[in-house]
């Protein structure tokens, strides 16, 4: 862990004054060299951050009061590790010496199948919407690779948004370490983090540096400029799609195959109750049903898919049909 530091508020944001080995000439140096790469939104306004108290959230931090921002820290405990409730101490203490408000949360999260996934939902369902999240770049390659084992298409490879929700995703780890290090601010290691059951993990430790080794040099740049790539064709694609009428049978078999069934992914999405993008092969079933291969298709959740008086309209089980 770092050694102890003091810090001290200017009106444009954070200067550091080292108490032990060193003098506080230059300090705040790095902080401020990192922030040309991170995407805070304007000074001045307050920014929701959710802080685990692990170095990169803490950095979070750090960095947005340099930037200019009212940042206020949001805790959220799980209640899945039994000392979890002294995390928010971490926090707590970082926030004291760099002057940042903490409001602490929690949230109940049964053991069970599933439980990083229903740990996040839990999360964001408590936070602020839009809350700023500290994923560095080695997160966006992590998730690059979780979403390609998945067979994500280039939505999932496109990985996380750089912006005011990710200020700080084209930072390194060892970045945001040596950030909190100068800052004269502790941060906690979550020991689940080193568990090789959860597959994010197993990526982490495991394959990413075993793909390291074969490519022989670090291939977490590489991997995250592939998704800045990825994401503009998505933008693109995007933007395409929405020129076609997802209900026309004419729009959907005149358009090359990738804007129709961007525009199907869409519709059908928009009338999901759950958010959740359908399966692929639903996709093919409603261009089969488009194409006149067949007159009606089921696409899942209790929703069909039918032509009629030319139009693709939606049936949904015990309910009359709708566009």
């Amino acid at each position: 862990m770092p050694s102890r530091r003091a810090a001290r508020a200017t009106a444009s944001g954070v200067a550091f004054h080292v108490l032990a080995g060193g003098s506080g000439e230059g300090a705040g140096r790095l902080a401020r060299s990192l922030l040309p790469r991170c995407d805070y939104p304007p000074e001045g306004g307050r920014l929701a951050c959710g802080v685990s108290g692990g170095a990169d959230s803490l950095a979070l931090l750090v960095l947005a009061l340099e930037a200019g921002c009212v940042p206020v820290a949001y805790h959220v405990d799980h209640g899945i590790r039994p000392d979890s409730a002294g995390d928010v101490e971490v926090v707590e203490r970082a926030a004291e010496t760099i002057g940042v408000e903490v409001v602490p949360l929690r949230v109940e999260v049964a053991p069970g199948p599933n439980l990083e996934a229903r740990a996040r939902k839990a999360r964001f369902s408590v936070l602020p919407p839009g809350v700023s999240t500290g994923h560095t770049a080695d997160d966006q390659a992590e998730t690059v690779l979780l979403n390609l084992l998945r067979g994500s298409s280039t939505a999932g490879l496109a990985g996380m948004a750089s912006g005011p929700r990710h200020p700080i995703l084209k930072l390194r780890r060892a970045e945001t370490r040596a950030v909190c290090v100068e800052a004269g601010i502790e941060w906690f290691e979550d020991p689940t983090n080193a568990e090789l059951g959860p597959l994010r993990n197993r990526v982490r430790h495991e394959l990413l540096p075993e793909m390291n080794e074969l490519a022989r040099r670090d291939l977490v740049p590489i991997l995250c400029r592939q998704a800045e790539l990825m994401a503009d064709d998505e933008a693109l694609l995007d933007e395409l799609s929405l020129e076609l009428d997802p209900t026309s049978p004419r729009h959907l078999t005149g358009a090359p195959a990738p804007l129709a069934r961007r525009a199907v992914r869409h519709w059908l999405r928009e009338l999901g109750e759950d958010g959740l993008p359908p399966s692929s092969a639903a996709v093919e079933r409603v261009l089969g049903v488009a194409a006149g291969l067949a007159r009606a298709c089921d696409v899942g959740r209790g929703v069909a898919v039918r032509r009629r008086r030319g139009r693709l309209v939606v049936e949904r089980a015990g309910s009359v049909a709708v566009r």
